[in-house]
């Protein structure tokens, strides 16, 4: 039957834009992004679209397609985003979390997550590195207490001991590149003012600048904590401080004579330290001899006194046998230092002759033993011929007197 017929085959109209439907390329891609969104929908807890199994979508499920799409693509542009959260801090670091500029919280090394940028950023600050701040030109010129020009220079080392205070609580200069050292250098230079400035150019050029450093430190930390920065002041290094160029060659003059002033002060204590313990030995020495001589007197006088008072006690109680007593006693003393000579009174040869200077000669006899021997030779010779008993006695008083003056 012709197409133009009343019931005839619309389809075979030659002028009709209706063809048959036959697959295209169009109709795999749409099956593609299908099975992603079904896919993504179990993932996220959503349904799938239905379909009739056979590729071809149901009437009105266009639109949804699209819709899949974009909430598959956005949740794993999500996912992405969500990775960039994560960072690393090393051991020396810390990391300091910011949320829309405000600090957060510090973390401690190893791997962290925070939420991705912009929401929250991260600063990260070496805590174990030690920094320098020092004056960028060699030397500074400053006035002392007496009111001298003296060049000085100073480098601090420090480092970060509160990364947030460091971060923010210090309003910096912008004149260096580094704000942060800049703050430090300009504390550095305050306090070396005010050493300086308290201290005399003698004091800092000579014995007091050792002391000068420890000084500037515990300024800088003071100031430092006051302004809540964060800094620790690890180490202050005064490294020149004398006089200027042009008055440098007299300043040395000077520090060379104090060097010799010194040096001839401590010769001369350590010759005092030497002379002085043997001078004073000499004299407890000669001290002690004079007290021991001193005693030895009085004991030998008080003992002397002793024996008188029990020799004259004897002597008033028995006369004769005390004389006899003190003669026999002298003359035992007188004959044990001298040469002796035996004569015998029996023989009658009453003038014999005895050369006495040289028997008591070979002895090293003294004169005055001498004299005693011979007076006694002559009191023995004299009693031998006397016929009275007096004229003994005297000759014993005699031979008494001779002894005492031996002696």
């Amino acid at each position: 039957m012709p197409w133009n017929e009343p019931g005839g085959n619309k389809d075979k109209d030659p002028w009709s834009n209706n063809k048959p439907s036959r697959g295209s390329s169009s109709d795999g891609i749409e099956d593609a992004i299908q099975k992603m969104n079904e896919k993504l929908g179990q993932l996220f807890g959503g349904r799938s679209s239905g379909g009739n199994g056979n590729g071809e979508q149901p009437s009105g499920q266009g639109p949804s397609l699209n819709k899949n799409v974009v909430i598959g693509i956005a949740a794993v542009a999500f996912l992405g985003w969500l990775t960039t959260g994560f960072y690393t801090v090393d051991s020396a670091e810390r990391g300091v979390e910011l949320r829309f500029g405000k600090y957060q919280r510090t973390t401690m090394p190893g791997l962290r997550w925070k939420l991705p940028y912009p929401i929250e950023t991260l600063e990260k600050v070496d805590v174990d590195r030690s920094r320098t701040a020092k004056d960028a030109r060699s030397v500074t010129h400053m006035l002392t207490k007496d009111e001298n020009i003296i060049s000085i220079a100073v480098n601090v080392q420090y480092n970060i001991k509160n990364p947030e205070d460091y971060l923010f609580n210090v309003e910096l200069p912008d004149f260096e590149p580094d704000q942060r050292i800049a703050t430090v250098y300009n504390v550095m230079r305050s306090a070396v003012r005010e050493v300086v400035g308290r201290e005399t150019m003698d004091s800092i050029i000579g014995a007091d600048r050792e002391k000068i450093a420890p000084e500037i430190l515990q300024i800088m930390q003071r100031v430092l904590d006051d302004y809540e920065s964060g800094v620790d002041v690890i180490k202050v290094n005064v490294t020149k401080a004398e006089a200027p160029d042009e008055v440098k060659d007299a300043f040395d003059d000077a520090i060379q004579a104090r060097e010799d002033q010194n040096r001839y002060k401590n010769q001369a204590e350590t010759y005092a330290k030497k002379v002085v313990p043997v001078a004073r030995g000499k004299a407890a020495r000669t001290i002690e001899s004079a007290t021991a001589y001193r005693s030895r007197l009085t004991s030998k006088a008080q003992g002397e006194a002793s024996r008188f008072e029990q020799l004259a006690t004897a002597y008033a109680k028995a006369p004769e046998v005390t004389r006899e007593r003190l003669y026999l006693e002298t003359m035992e003393e007188v004959l044990q230092r001298s040469s002796k000579v035996l004569i015998d009174s029996d023989s009658g040869n009453n003038m014999m002759y005895l050369p006495l200077d040289k028997l008591s000669g070979g002895t090293g006899a003294s004169s005055a033993d001498q004299g005693a021997v011979a007076a006694a030779v002559s009191a023995f010779d004299t009693m031998n011929n006397s016929t009275t008993k007096s004229t003994a006695s005297s000759s014993v008083s005699s031979v008494r007197d001779a002894t005492r003056e031996g002696r």
